[in-house]
């Protein structure tokens, strides 16, 4: 049985195998050690520069089609896909003004003397009749109506509102004289306590709230200083609403308003017409801080409240290609261009980018706007270098000349190696 299986030489399958694995393993052990003849090296240059032809073509072969097979799924972009070069006005974002640097005493009105009258203020006014034997002094306390008129004892309704207070010390003398009231009184007017507007200020600013401001210097820029100034995320935008002024209800008469049993009842008629309605004024700082008139505007009223716009925008997303891809915050004040944000998501992540997707949300529009940007281009002329608006997107893409050379890489440290030579030598 074991003759028969033998082979014509007289050798057993196994050892006709081992025998042929023999110099196969001594070849590539030579070659490992460097131990290999002169024919023998020859003979494996030979080889690798054969096997190096055959894997360069097969290699370049696989770069072309991973290329066209890039070009082709590279070109489906999603959206209307516009030059950043041809992009009409109406897709660029504004620049962003920084309210930060307004210089806001622009906006201070005329300045009030502090001794000036006005309705609602409290006044003293003590009245000295000027006659020795009779000493008849006296001080009372009275109040400036909305007509500007102070009803003085003795003497009456006295216009005072709109002068200072000598003024009006002069006036209640000589209506004292003319009415018969006192020969030669001396008259002295102080103030008690000025009238102040509550105004309440909301928004950016660094303490919202509500104010008492003094009617003299009752304005916007009074306001922003009360409020603590103007807060980091402010915008440039104001708004100052203003409530309707209404009459206030007064008695009915009270006789018609008896009971049947004789009791009184509490009746108030309906309040009056209303004496102004309730309105809205826009201001921008930028504009306001330029323009001396419409400065009016800026004095705000009893009940009047301040509305700062605050700046909260939606940020800005890196994707694709980048070190570190993410969301970054823009700055309510600042403005950020397409090589800011690569830069803060850590730059491209190859050196063979070149081309970036921007993906903008167009209002009224289901498919956002991609406009295309040349990397290259934005870094060396500026063109392309876009101003970003909230909520942008932007996209380095994977271009085939990127894609083509990581295939290469990926593939070239394989194409020759000592492995594979000794492979061939079997």
């Amino acid at each position: 049985m074991q003759a028969s299986a033998k082979h014509c030489h007289g050798l057993w399958p196994g050892d006709v195998i081992g025998r042929a694995r023999e110099p196969r393993r001594r070849a590539a052990t030579a070659l490992n050690r460097g131990s290999l003849t002169r024919e023998e090296r020859f003979r494996v240059a030979g080889i690798q520069k054969t096997f190096m032809t055959a894997n360069w073509r097969r290699t370049i072969c696989l770069v072309w089609i991973a290329a066209f097979g890039a070009i082709a799924l590279g070109g489906c972009a999603r959206g209307r896909l516009m030059k950043a070069g041809t992009l009409p006005s109406e897709y660029l974002v504004a620049h962003v003004d920084n309210a930060q640097t307004i210089d806001l005493s622009k906006l201070a009105t005329s300045s009030a003397s502090n001794e000036l009258i006005d309705c609602g203020d409290l006044l003293t006014v003590t009245v000295d009749s000027g006659v020795e034997a009779d000493r008849d002094n006296w001080a009372t306390s009275v109040r400036v109506g909305e007509d500007g008129n102070a009803q003085i004892p003795l003497v009456g309704a006295v216009a005072v509102a709109g002068i200072e207070l000598t003024a009006a010390e002069q006036v209640i003398r000589t209506a004292a004289v003319e009415r018969g009231v006192f020969r030669n009184p001396n008259v002295t007017v102080e103030m008690k306590q000025a009238r102040v507007n509550r105004v309440t200020v909301l928004g950016a600013v660094g303490a919202p709230g509500t104010y008492q401001l003094p009617r003299a210097t009752s304005s916007l820029l009074w306001a922003i200083i009360q409020a603590h100034g103007l807060s980091p995320d402010a915008g440039t935008e104001i708004e100052i609403r203003r409530p309707a002024l209404r009459s206030e209800a007064v008695p009915v008469d009270q006789d018609a308003n008896l009971a049947s049993d004789g009791n009184q009842q509490a009746a108030f008629a309906q309040p009056h017409a209303t004496l102004r309605p309730a309105s809205s004024t826009r201001i921008n700082l930028i504009s306001a801080t330029k323009e001396s008139a419409g400065k009016h505007e800026y004095y705000l009223d009893d009940g009047d409240v301040v509305m700062v716009e605050k700046r909260d925008p939606l940020p800005i997303h890196v994707i694709g290609l980048v070190s570190k891809p993410g969301q970054i915050k823009l700055p309510a004040n600042q403005d950020l261009h397409v090589l800011d944000v690569i830069a803060l998501a850590g730059g491209q992540a190859t050196p063979y980018v070149d081309k970036i997707h921007l993906l903008r949300h167009v209002p009224g529009s289901e498919q956002p706007l991609v406009v295309e940007i040349s990397l290259r281009e934005a870094k060396s002329t500026g063109k392309g270098n876009m101003l970003l608006g909230p909520g942008d997107v932007v996209s380095v893409e994977q271009s085939p000349a990127n894609f083509a050379m990581e295939m290469f890489k990926s593939i070239v440290p394989y194409a020759v190696s000592p492995a594979l030579t000794a492979t061939l030598l079997r």
